[in-house]
């Protein structure tokens, strides 16, 4: 191999350990302004995006562990590498891929160690992200605590309105 296809391959590699989640996608309809637009969206959510010759990737996934196969990689190919949180990372690949005429098809991705294929990350993009469940965990404890308190309220505020009337009786 020449030495700069093994740069690119040692890079490609390199990015993927680094942010060990990835998306794996194929674009077909992306003009530049479009494809600058969607770098930016990615690169706010802490990604990037990365456009790979189907060889290399293919190459750089087997030295990563994963088995690609060059038949299912149809079009250009681009790798998206995600930021902090992979769920909004994945969602920002599909919302814009819906908002864009289908520009885009996910095609895998590797989330925590593991491979999915297209639908599958589909899937994991239509899950809560982390701030969703976390509100969500905190309602579930905070509505027993709620309610309790509530009941405690209604139990002190019967038994003052029970002595109220009964001292209103006694003046009559």
């Amino acid at each position: 191999m020449r030495q700069e296809k093994q740069l690119l391959l040692d890079e490609i590699k390199g990015q993927m350990d680094k942010h060990g989640t990835f998306v794996i996608m194929s674009y077909q309809k992306v003009k530049a302004n479009l494809a600058n637009k969607f770098r930016n969206e990615i690169a706010k959510l802490g990604g990037n995006v990365e456009v790979v010759r189907k060889r290399l990737l293919i190459k750089a996934a087997d030295a990563a562990g994963l088995k690609l196969d060059l038949k299912g990689l149809p079009g250009h190919i681009g790798l998206v590498l995600a930021g902090k949180d992979p769920i909004e990372t994945t969602k920002a690949v599909f919302r814009f891929s819906q908002d864009n005429d289908k520009a885009l098809e996910v095609l895998g991705g590797r989330f925590e160690g593991l491979y999915y294929d297209g639908k599958q990350v589909e899937m994991l993009s239509k899950l809560p992200g982390k701030d969703e469940m976390r509100a969500q965990l905190l309602g579930v404890l905070e509505a027993p605590m709620s309610q309790t308190l509530a009941v405690m309220e209604a139990l002190l505020s019967s038994v003052v309105y029970c002595l109220d009337n009964k001292t209103k009786e006694a003046n009559k």
